[in-house]
């Protein structure tokens, strides 16, 4: 049977336009294309999850209003279990516009109102240990740490997406996982160091409790290998990136449906490496997460990762 993932964290109604460079300044920008699409962190690598054959429960909040219901109608369309999410009737959804160039890059401008996650709800240890994994972002950080906790206490991977929040949030969040993603701006907030070899070994050493990686965009992935502390690299697949937006997500995503398969984390980090890389080759954030033949056809062109010294 396919593998089961609790996703936890934020639901986003995202309106993405293709601009042919981001703004520098005041003025009116023409896209040459927009996209409007249910996503954020959690909900992005939920549906990833389902493209890559696995099935994704998404645990999020969204207002008692149409943009709640149009979050909720789009992810369940795409294959991501929403019948457990949290509705506010009393906060409006989240939004996001975003701006995405012609190489790629973007700039985002969210909106969350606080009341969208100010009650948690209660987490039940045996809900959670009927999942094969659990996968939290920072968003909803008093649910994602209760969570992470439950997980734990059942023996399933506790996954972080540890991505920019403030620097308590991040580090208390980090230390009740089991498995720790970072991006490569997270990490920085949370080490001075500067090569990629000295700031995982810090981070590792901080959380060694947790499987730490790190994430570098087009540069790949850096990790500690827990038995020989070997530092080790994943070179990303090469590509021309369209659109960055959600890469993240698919890493994560992918990674968390590895974990819970039951395969190594090297193999994890390299799923989730051609996700996340397949998926900038299209606009449209999550639209452009890959099936798991087309990951599985572009890992025979991923480089081997290497050892650093």
């Amino acid at each position: 049977m396919s593998k089961h993932v609790l996703c936890v964290g934020a639901a986003v109604l995202d309106t993405i336009f293709q601009v042919k460079e981001l703004p520098s300044g005041e003025g009116k920008i023409l896209p040459s294309r927009m996209v409007q699409i249910a996503e954020g962190m959690a909900s992005s690598a939920a549906f990833a999850i389902a493209r890559l054959g696995g099935r994704a429960t998404l645990w999020g909040a969204v207002g008692s209003d149409e943009t709640g219901n149009r979050i909720r109608h789009d992810l369940a369309r795409d294959g991501v279990d929403v019948s457990e999410m949290t509705v506010v009737a009393e906060a409006p959804s989240a939004l996001s516009t975003i701006l995405v160039d012609e190489k790629g890059d973007r700039l985002i401008v969210p909106f969350y109102d606080h009341r969208l996650h100010a009650s948690p709800p209660p987490v039940d240890d045996a809900r959670v240990s009927q999942f094969d994994a659990v996968l939290v972002d920072v968003r909803w950080a008093s649910l994602a740490r209760e969570v992470l906790k439950s997980a734990r206490r059942a023996g399933i991977p506790a996954i972080l997406d540890g991505d920019v929040a403030p620097v308590d949030i991040l580090d208390g969040l980090a230390r009740e996982a089991d498995h720790i993603i970072f991006s490569e701006p997270a990490a920085r907030s949370q080490s001075p160091s500067s090569s990629p070899e000295n700031l995982i070994r810090e981070l590792a050493a901080r959380f060694p409790q947790a499987f730490v990686c790190i994430t570098f965009g087009a540069d790949g992935a850096w990790w500690q290998d827990r038995q020989t502390r070997q530092i080790m690299h994943q070179p990303a697949l090469p590509i021309i990136a369209v659109d960055t937006l959600a890469a993240g997500d698919a890493f994560h995503g992918a990674f968390a449906l590895a974990v819970a398969e039951g395969l190594g984390v090297e193999e994890a980090i390299r799923l989730g490496s051609v996700t996340a890389a397949l998926k900038c080759k299209v606009f449209g954030g999550r639209l452009g997460m890959p099936l798991r033949s087309e990951a599985e056809e572009a890992l025979a062109h991923l480089q081997p990762l290497r050892t650093c010294q």
